[in-house]
């Protein structure tokens, strides 16, 4: 197996997250918007399901439930790695802290389809040679006055946000030596999960 990390969707599914598929599926049958037939069927595939993709699929056409979102947040994640990459694509769930030690790989953080939980994200940020990528949408800004760099610079691409209300602010704080962070802003909304 090599060393490169995919994204959540390629992550193998716990019991815990299969059991919280089950009661979001289970909610969402109270509610009416699954029968009984769609409520048996995908409950089998959850139980079943051996990556977080799987387990994505079944709940993809239900709206968020903040106490199974809540459930899936965790404080503090942290990601590290040495000649490889890490990814975290649609569907993550935003912790409110985020360690990053990285060297010789890159880090692609999109916040376009993530889950957002809280208001602020604060990664504490450990890279040479390498590059700190953020996807962000609407209502996402980034805050690197805090990070010390060594030969690195931020760039920032895509349409200017001014004037949309902020649902998340990033902050970075730490040091990036022969590296870059790289902000590419898009259209897309991100998903924000109200608070339980």
């Amino acid at each position: 197996m090599s060393g490169e990390l995919t994204s959540t969707t390629a992550l193998r599914a716990s019991h815990a997250d299969r059991d919280r598929v089950v009661d979001v599926l289970t909610g969402a049958a109270g509610d009416g918007r699954l029968t009984a037939e769609e409520l048996d069927e995908r409950v089998e595939a959850a139980l079943t399901a051996r990556t977080m993709g799987e387990l994505a699929v079944l709940t993809a056409d239900l709206p968020v439930v903040a106490g199974a979102v809540a459930a899936g947040a965790r404080d503090v994640v942290r990601i590290e790695q040495r000649a490889c990459s890490a990814q975290r694509g649609d569907g993550w769930v935003v912790p409110r802290r985020l360690e990053i030690e990285s060297s010789l790989g890159d880090v692609t953080l999109d916040f376009t389809q993530a889950v957002i939980t809280h208001d602020v994200l604060h990664i504490d940020l450990d890279m040479h040679l390498g590059k700190l990528r953020l996807l962000i949408g609407p209502g996402i800004v980034v805050d690197t006055d805090s990070l010390v760099f060594s030969y690195g610079k931020v760039k920032t691409r895509g349409p200017a946000d001014a004037g949309a209300p902020v649902d998340l602010r990033i902050e970075i704080v730490g040091q990036i030596r022969l590296g870059n962070v790289v902000v590419r802003r898009t259209r897309r909304g991100i998903r924000k999960s109200p608070k339980p």
